[in-house]
């Protein structure tokens, strides 16, 4: 069985914290989508940064964060900065 770790730009505490925050397996996390996990995490972990959404975004794309579009960052930090984060 995959672990969150065997995912892509998963360690062990991002696997720890989506697991505090509810989200078990890749399956879920992929269901839930990565604003919405991202959202988990900063319930738990409010100094969660851009960074740690670009990863699960790229973890669910089952690719390096580094990788992702100029698109999808764009999106994604538009995202990041709707949440009024410092």
């Amino acid at each position: 069985m995959i672990k969150l770790s065997d995912m892509p730009n998963i360690g062990k505490e991002l696997e720890k914290q989506l697991k505090k925050a509810g989200v078990e397996t890749p399956g879920q996390l992929i269901e839930l989508g990565s604003k919405e996990a991202f959202l988990r995490i900063r319930t738990i972990d409010s100094s969660a940064c851009i960074n740690r959404l670009y990863a699960l975004e790229g973890a669910i794309r089952n690719i390096r964060w580094h990788y992702l579009s100029q698109d999808i960052k764009d999106e994604l930090k538009a995202f990041y900065l709707s949440l009024n984060v410092k």
